[in-house]
């Protein structure tokens, strides 16, 4: 029986949320940093995260659709197009973030506004919102994806408003300014003109989402 998939998938986002938002608070991130210095505290950080995340794919992968079956989007031919086009954008910012960190990231970019950052301020955190939450219209959802897809964009959106709140606690004025000049909510500001500054990355988020699309059956099961 695969009765204990689902709960043990909200356990483990639960447990990777209050860990990657308790270690890196006002509080307790100081006090870790002055013990274990900057990178000490960053190797410590990441690695309690994939001790974490590895077994909840892991669980999941070998436990997809555990549970009953709750719906099924991927059956309208008409919901395919934009959840792709979607998808593309999730990638896009995936990409972009690695050119284009935010201030608000563990490594921390230049705070300048350009290419991915004008169109939210998280780049990575919205790609892998949108990256699950774009699962739950087109997969066949039973409860094990619910909480694992569904878990996705619930971490991202607490971890971009936790982060946003650190810095701002912090009372740094470059990141306040940054702060105030972009939006988290993607297109919130606008944000097109991203679209013009990163070219590499929204050519890279197209193609990645035609390869998955192609390989996806072979890869990870469905249509």
């Amino acid at each position: 029986m695969d009765a204990w998939v689902t709960p043990t998938i909200v356990a483990l986002w639960t447990l990777f949320l209050a860990t990657h938002t308790g270690f890196s608070s006002q509080r307790l991130r100081p006090k870790l940093v002055a013990r274990l210095g900057a990178q000490g505290f960053l190797g410590v950080y990441s690695a309690i995260a994939l001790a974490i995340f590895i077994p909840l794919v892991w669980i999941y992968s070998t436990h997809k659709h555990a549970g009953a079956e709750l719906w099924y989007g991927g059956a309208f031919a008409w919901i395919h197009p934009p959840v792709y086009l979607v998808m593309a954008l999730a990638f896009t910012l995936l990409i972009g973030s690695f050119s284009n960190a935010s201030p608000a990231s563990l490594a921390p970019g230049t705070g300048e506004v350009r290419g991915v950052l004008r169109i939210t301020r998280h780049p990575l955190f919205m790609g892998i919102a949108f990256f699950g939450l774009l699962h739950l219209f087109v997969a066949r959802i039973h409860g094990a994806d619910l909480a694992f897809f569904g878990g996705m964009p619930i971490v991202a959106l607490i971890g971009c408003w936790h982060q946003d709140q650190r810095h701002l606690a912090g009372g740094q004025e470059a990141f306040r300014s940054f702060y105030e000049e972009t939006s988290l909510l993607p297109f919130a500001r606008g944000g097109w003109r991203a679209f013009i500054e990163a070219p590499l990355a929204l050519a890279a988020g197209g193609i990645a989402v035609l390869l998955i699309r192609i390989f996806h059956p072979a890869l990870f099961g469905g249509a």
